[in-house]
């Protein structure tokens, strides 16, 4: 298989400022990089380095501590892992997760984070170290009338509404 991107940890003082709000959380160095379970899984696991509980119908961002160096003409897609979905309902704020190839030089260092909503009726624990989503890198193309200059400077949300 063709290898496209690279995660990363991000900075320690990147780190400090992304994380601060959660009482328990992994150390930067036992954040572990994403991994895919099996030889034919699409998917890479992030664990979630907080811990969490979100009421029924709550919505949180969960920074994961890391960032993925993408080759040009791919994107990482992250979605829910489909058992917490199926479980608790839980599902991404934006129903799914894009990181384009060029996130990873915004100024927040390109620090992946994921909105998670408890879509369910019962509290959605996640602890540090738990599987809580998923991300597939796919290719990409553009249409012939192509005519963007414009350089990524923010982070997450940044390009607009």
């Amino acid at each position: 298989m063709q290898s496209v991107a690279r995660f990363e940890l991000i900075s320690e003082n990147q780190y400090t400022h992304d994380f601060s709000g959660f009482e328990t959380r992994l150390s930067l160095s036992e954040i572990p990089i994403p991994r895919r379970a099996t030889e034919g899984s699409a998917g890479y696991d992030f664990a979630c380095p907080v811990a969490v509980t979100l009421l029924p119908g709550e919505m949180r961002v969960i920074p994961t501590g890391l960032r993925s160096l993408i080759e040009p003409g791919w994107v990482l897609v992250i979605c829910p892992r489909s058992s917490l979905g199926r479980k608790y309902g839980m599902r991404l704020a934006n129903t799914v997760g894009i990181i384009d190839s060029d996130y990873a030089l915004a100024e927040n260092e390109g620090h992946i984070l994921v909105a998670v909503v408890n879509g369910g009726d019962q509290p959605l624990t996640l602890n540090p170290g738990d599987r809580f989503c998923q991300g597939i890198f796919l290719p990409f193309g553009v249409a012939e009338e192509e005519t963007v200059t414009a350089r990524r400077t923010g982070g997450y949300g940044s390009t607009g509404n």
